[in-house]
């Protein structure tokens, strides 16, 4: 079998997590090799998967859009469909959970006025 690679892979060992249909699912696989171009996944069991999802590999903090390129027995091959991003910024999960604390502290406030004035 010859190997239709442009890039050699490099055999790494990282959790991944394959995350599809709007983010509300997801699983987790392990990331076996690994170039800029596409990835070797195994997974624990035999999911349906979409052509395209993103993989996620938490070590590198870095969300890949992937399309599925093969499947065997022992694992699936993955393209990458665009250079890898970083994941979401937590600075904006950081300041999102900032704006939703300021706004229940403000609820807060305002039930404690009414009771106040209840009593």
């Amino acid at each position: 079998m010859t190997d239709q690679r442009r890039e050699t892979r490099q055999r790494v060992f990282l959790k991944g997590r394959i995350v599809f249909n709007n983010g509300s699912s997801s699983f987790d696989c392990l990331v076996r090799d690994l170039s800029s171009l596409g990835a070797r996944l195994i997974m624990s069991d035999a999911t349906t998967l979409p052509q395209v999802f993103d993989l996620y590999i938490p070590q590198k903090d870095r969300t890949y859009r992937a399309s599925l390129c093969w499947r065997r027995e022992d694992g699936i091959g993955v393209v990458f469909e665009e250079p890898a991003r970083a994941a979401p910024a937590a600075l904006d999960t950081e300041a999102a959970l900032r704006q939703r604390i300021g706004e229940l502290e403000a609820e807060n406030a305002a039930l404690r006025r009414l009771i106040a004035s209840a009593a």
